[in-house]
């Protein structure tokens, strides 16, 4: 090339038009990777076999937010018919809060392994394929492969990513634990520069012993015994007995109707409820535009509401006091939204028995369609990568706590409290089609924006995915973004709102929607803060 640009700066405001097509969509954060899912489609695939083969080439392409040990949760319709798959894995036989105190920690830390639950994605892609899949196994790994073994150029937010990562925690440790990730993360002590070519030849090795195996190997078989002899190495608790009892599990999906629709999300331990109790609350109030102060005010009061009551109440559905049904109770929405007054409050949870992650989604010519979300939780999760595989642990654990008297409180065969949500929309049990907000606690934030803006104030999928946002981070404090207009900056703060104007987007989330019309047209939208891509036919 014969000139040099910096392929992070953008002096304009771009827009990005809808995409549409007919016979098959594939819309995530990197686009060689919504490419290779739009080819198995063309290749004969449905929607399932192209959202397979996507979130396998996303532990590759973008390892900055998930990887090969990381978790997946699903939406999958087909046949008429929503269904829910769960891929969230239990914590270890050793894990008790005994055993962590006795470590030395107060609360459980975000690297190392303590964190580390069981990695549900492979298990997540088995089922998905034995159940709904069309082609081999083994065909949905070949992209994937590929671009581990012949290198790929790394896109322009991923390689910003992959720095602020190395930057905010593996920079400063010294622990050896982490040096494999260093081995197969960095190159001469550097992350990689936007197009700057990057091999894993690990990742290629392990996802063909996957592929071959239909994830045997991962649980059962030589890839769990790495993993086993790694952690008993190293200090760890993960162990080859924890990956063998575990298998993704089918459930029914959960859903609120809102205004005319129906939002569907996966039932706890996932939070995909937060965002439903938050539109049950806003059912109930006239909003008007986007840009009206009162507009905003209550749907950050709502979802402050609908938090709280979440972070106080999810957990592993075996373990919850309170009943999905109690939580998004329309009564108890009613109850809530009385407490939304024209001042900031400050949150407390109600009583309801009283009344770092990648987003896809896929559809094809037949009707299937597919939200999908796979996460390492914390950017490249746990720090910990299984030395020559490639494989690096998640650290979902860390969303649960050292208190017994909790229902989120860490103990043996336990799922902690799951950030990732798939979020499908419906209308009279029809489809229309797949939608998600990805990054950490902002998530049920963006679901509830992209919903309200498509819903209550009419905008196409990409307007909605476009629209300034604000999240909230507890108590009365609310981040916004550098495009927030500044008049509901000012109402907001005069309402006792504490604000923050963020210099950058990354932790705004980012989205991806498909919508089927009437005729079996596709609509394709992609989030413009990060690498987003609509692939069509």
């Amino acid at each position: 090339m014969s000139f040099k640009f910096d392929a992070l700066k953008y002096s304009y405001a771009s827009r990005r038009s809808l995409v549409y097509g007919r016979r098959g969509m594939v819309s995530t954060s990197q686009p060689l990777a919504a490419q290779a899912g739009l080819d198995i489609i063309k290749k004969g695939g449905n929607a399932v076999d192209a959202a397979i083969a996507t979130a396998i080439c996303m532990t590759v392409l973008e390892p900055t937010s998930n990887g090969i040990g990381s978790d997946c949760f699903a939406l999958v319709w087909v046949e008429d018919k929503l269904y829910g798959l769960n891929a969230s894995g239990h914590a270890p036989k050793l894990a008790t809060p005994e055993y962590i105190k006795g470590k030395g920690y107060s609360e459980m830390p975000v690297h190392g392994w303590i964190p580390v639950t069981v990695p549900g994605a492979v298990s997540g892609w088995v089922e998905l394929s034995k159940r709904f899949g069309k082609l081999e196994f083994e065909e949905l790994f070949e992209p994937a492969i590929y671009y581990a073994e012949n290198g790929y150029p790394v896109s322009p937010v991923i390689s910003k990513l992959w720095q602020d990562e190395y930057e905010g925690f593996f920079k400063d440790t010294d622990d050896s634990l982490y040096d494999e990730w260093k081995k197969v993360f960095m190159k001469d002590g550097k992350t990689p520069s936007a197009g700057e070519v990057w091999t894993l030849k690990d990742h290629a090795k392990t996802l063909r012993e996957i592929a071959k195996t239909k994830g045997e190997s991962f649980y059962r078989g030589d890839l769990a015994d790495k993993i086993d002899e790694y952690s008993k190495n190293t200090g760890g608790i993960l162990r080859k007995e924890d990956l063998a009892k575990f298998k993704a599990e089918w459930v029914e999906p959960i859903k609120t109707s809102y205004k005319g629709f129906e939002i569907n999300e996966i039932p706890p331990n996932g939070h995909g409820i937060v965002a439903l109790m938050a539109l049950n609350i806003m059912e109930g109030f006239d909003v008007k535009t986007h840009d009206d102060a009162d507009s905003v005010h209550k749907q950050i009061e709502a979802m402050k509401l609908a938090f709280v009551d979440g972070q106080r109440y999810i957990s592993d559905l075996r373990y919850m006091k309170v009943t999905k049904e109690e939580l998004l109770s329309k009564e108890y929405a009613k109850k809530r939204r009385k407490l939304i007054c024209h001042d900031a409050i400050m949150p407390e949870y109600g009583d309801p028995s009283c009344g770092g992650t990648v987003y896809l989604c896929t559809a094809d010519g037949e009707g299937n369609m597919v939200s999908f979300i796979q996460s390492n939780y914390c950017g490249f999760g746990s720090g910990v990568v299984i030395p020559g595989t490639g494989i690096a642990l998640h650290n979902r654990g860390n969303n649960f706590n050292l208190d017994e008297n909790s229902e989120n409180c860490i103990e043996p065969n336990k799922k902690p409290y799951h950030t990732i949500i798939p979020g499908f929309l419906t209308k009279d049990n029809k489809p229309i089609g797949p939608f998600g907000v990805m990054g950490g606690f902002m998530q049920p934030q963006g679901h509830l924006q992209v919903i309200m803006n498509m819903i209550d104030f009419k905008m196409n999928p990409q307007e909605a995915l476009d629209a300034p946002r604000w999240q909230w981070i507890g108590e009365k404090k609310i981040q916004v973004e550098r495009a927030f207009p500044f008049s509901l900056t000012e109402e907001l703060l005069r309402r006792g709102h504490e604000i923050t104007v963020l210099p950058e987007s990354t932790s705004m989330g980012r989205g991806q929607i498909i919508l089927r019309d009437k005729n079996g047209t596709l609509v394709g939208a992609s989030e413009p803060r990060t690498d987003g891509f609509v692939a069509a036919w």
